[in-house]
């Protein structure tokens, strides 16, 4: 059995199971703190996104992100990247090299090092732009960023690296934008006390405000959070 429904000439139908079901379901608001810059943020979310897809006939969910600055002091023109990781790490750089790599390989991708770092303030001010034009537009940004700057050596600060990304996913007026440095600021820091000024790493989750969750955890997790959350 289904319900009908005439709209300005579009005819709509949809089970009444399928609609009771959608009504029925909880819905399970995720709040990520992550930088774009950090790699563990892009494994968390891929298994994120597995558990999501595995639970959607269960639950109804709501991905928002929320900035973090793992290294606020990085230059906005940006600095070698291997360098960085090399000042950063010293005599281990080799070692976290290898597992970031392993790790990458686990979720199908390819970990690049080439390229350059630096301040990520800016995709923080696009990711919150995103977010105005809905939770779904906002998490595909986040994806691309990642992608960009983890796989394809992309720099994070390059405002042609923005728009491209924002092209991508139907995001409307990013340039216009980015032109003005402070457009997005002010909501950037607010966000930051909000949701990160407490933490000292990411990625970290808070689901439905209580259940909380920090660094790149397996699908499963998630999973056990969702129920958890949902109670």
């Amino acid at each position: 059995m289904a319900w009908k429904l005439k709209v300005k000439g579009i005819r709509l139908v949809r089970s009444m199971a399928e609609s009771a079901a959608a009504a029925g379901k909880k819905l399970i608001r995720v709040d990520v703190s992550s930088d774009t810059i950090c790699p563990w943020c892009l494994v968390g979310k891929r298994n994120l996104d597995k558990a999501i897809a595995a639970s959607n006939d269960r639950f109804n969910f709501e991905v928002r992100w929320h900035p973090f600055f793992l290294h606020p002091s990085l230059p906005k023109e940006g600095m070698n990247k291997l360098q960085f990781y090399k000042d950063l790490c010293g005599p281990r750089v080799d070692g976290v090299v290898a597992r970031m790599t392993e790790v990458f390989r686990g979720i199908g991708l390819n970990y690049n090092l080439s390229g350059l770092t630096g301040n990520t303030l800016d995709s923080h001010r696009l990711i919150y732009y995103a977010g105005k034009q809905g939770s779904d537009k906002q998490n595909d940004l986040v994806e691309e960023l990642f992608l960009g700057y983890f796989t394809q050596a992309k720099y994070i600060g390059d405002r042609e690296f923005l728009l491209e990304c924002a092209q991508k996913v139907g995001l409307e007026g990013a340039a216009e934008f980015l032109d003005d440095p402070n457009n997005g600021l002010q909501e950037v820091m607010e966000d930051l006390d909000k949701y990160s000024s407490n933490i000292t790493g990411v990625p970290y989750y808070v689901l439905n405000g209580k259940v909380k969750l920090s660094g790149g955890q397996p699908p499963e997790a998630f999973l056990r959070a969702f129920e958890a959350a949902a109670n």
